[in-house]
């Protein structure tokens, strides 16, 4: 069991390592090829930080574990909301200037119940996994548009944050290095976790939702912070709604595109999904009212996470 503990908190170091890296050098490269630091920002503000997650998940998926992954996909989401930005708001208040994050809470709202209600015969097929996947292209596809029409002080500050040398040999360097610690970070995590969730007796599914999904939101809650204390709160925002909607259509959806099938537990329905529906209904009114999300709204989602947490491990279903 310590050793497994081990081998889990080294997994998740590499993980974040490499996490930093590969968005690095994604950016670089993108820029390199032609991108406008603009556009090279908003895909990593969106969806770059969810790349440890996709490849934990792989690596689940590979080891023939889809209850693991489930798990982490939907827990991670949780814990974008209540952990991660709540507790980056209960250090550092924000404010939010980004107007396209209000219709894409909105989106990730519509994708999650999107996904229950395929999944709710138990099975999410080839076919409603592709449909996942087609939806997360229109969302990005409209977010970019959005944005565009954004004031030029966030535009500004999405370009700031991809800005990076674009030396073509530094970046497949980066690239490589991201790549190696991605792979032996997640083996480490996915191998040693079960081992974990065996010892406290927690089922695969709960395994992923919990150990799996908080340990992989742990350097980005620390991220958030650092970002939330430099005032950029909508950064913040961008990578918690991006993330998760990352996680449900394209990890999700994926899983099912390339699969073939996957099997949804009654409780995924009935409990999990619905409890991320939750957690993304909380953010709602904070981004369609004054657009600052207060220390006592950050404290209002930790605790609320922490309640999930109990209710998890109470009920154990």
């Amino acid at each position: 069991m310590l050793e497994a503990i081990g081998w889990f908190v080294l997994g998740l170091v590499l993980l974040a390592l490499g996490g930093d890296s590969i968005v690095k050098g994604a950016s670089g490269l993108a820029q390199r090829l032609g991108a406008s630091p603009f556009v090279a920002g908003l895909v990593l503000v969106a969806f770059g930080t969810s790349l440890p997650e996709l490849a934990v998940n792989w690596q689940a998926v590979a080891r023939h574990q889809p209850l693991l992954a489930l798990g982490n996909a939907v827990g991670s989401n949780v814990a974008n909301v209540g952990l991660t930005l709540g507790a980056a708001a209960l250090i550092a208040p924000m404010t939010v200037r980004w107007r396209a994050l209000s219709p894409l809470l909105l989106a990730l709202l519509l994708g999650t119940l999107l996904t229950m209600l395929l999944g709710s015969d138990g099975t999410l097929t080839r076919v409603e996994g592709f449909v996942l996947l087609v939806v997360f292209v229109a969302v990005v596809a409209y977010a970019a548009i959005r944005t565009r029409r954004e004031a030029p002080e966030l535009q500004d500050a999405i370009a700031a944050f991809a800005r990076t040398s674009t030396d073509l040999w530094l970046n497949l360097i980066r690239f490589g290095i991201a790549a190696v610690l991605l792979y032996f970070g997640s083996r480490m995590v996915v191998r040693s976790a079960p081992t974990i969730g065996e010892g406290i007796g927690m089922a695969p599914l709960l395994t992923g939702l919990i150990p799996v999904a908080i340990g992989t939101a742990l350097p980005e809650m620390a991220a958030a912070i650092s970002a939330a204390r430099k005032g950029h709160g909508d950064i913040v925002v961008g990578h918690v709604i991006g993330s998760s909607l990352f996680n449900v259509l394209v990890v999700i959806g994926g899983m099912a595109a390339i699969g073939g099938s996957v099997a949804f537990p009654e409780s995924f329905v009935m409990f999990e999904l619905p409890a991320a529906c939750v957690f993304a209904l909380m953010l709602y009114p904070m981004l369609r009212g004054d657009l600052h999300i207060s220390k006592g709204e950050g404290a209002g989602l930790v605790i609320a996470f922490l309640a999930w947490v109990a209710f998890e491990l109470l009920t154990m279903h």
